[in-house]
């Protein structure tokens, strides 16, 4: 790709530096005078052709630049959507790990104060009546 471009390149440079030689001297003089932004051009067919090529070379610069700038706005656009899928599985991440450790902490806080209430009773751990239709009550709560 960039030999091919390098080719097209030369050959245009080749046919231009053709065309404004071929074209100067007295006998391609500008029959009709003509101005651009008010400024009278004058002189061979052949200098019109180099001010057509410095035209079009100054346009492609621009367009080249303006490519150039949009690749790169896409280029950050694309690593600044990367970046946020990132940071939204990393903060999913890090509540999933919230939650276990709530859920760690609670049982452990339970686990403790069921500790502690049993070693208050004077009869040691003693295994709390339930109601019979605890289970029956419970099902039907969720």
């Amino acid at each position: 790709m960039i030999i091919l471009g390098l080719i097209i390149l030369v050959a245009a440079v080749v046919i231009g530096v053709a065309g404004v030689l071929s074209n100067s001297g007295s006998a391609h003089e500008f029959t009709g005078g003509f101005s651009v932004f008010g400024v009278d051009v004058t002189g061979s067919t052949g200098t019109l052709f180099l001010y057509g090529i410095v035209v079009g070379a100054a346009a492609l610069l621009g367009l080249s630049l303006l490519l150039i700038g949009t690749r790169r706005t896409a280029r950050r656009g694309r690593t600044a959507r990367h970046g946020l899928k990132q940071s939204r599985r990393e903060t999913a991440a890090a509540e999933q790990e919230r939650r276990v450790l709530l859920h760690e902490r609670d049982s452990a806080s339970a686990r403790t104060a069921r500790t502690e209430r049993d070693a208050e009773d004077p009869a040691g751990p003693v295994e709390r009546p339930r109601h019979k239709d605890h289970w029956f009550r419970h099902r039907a709560a969720h």
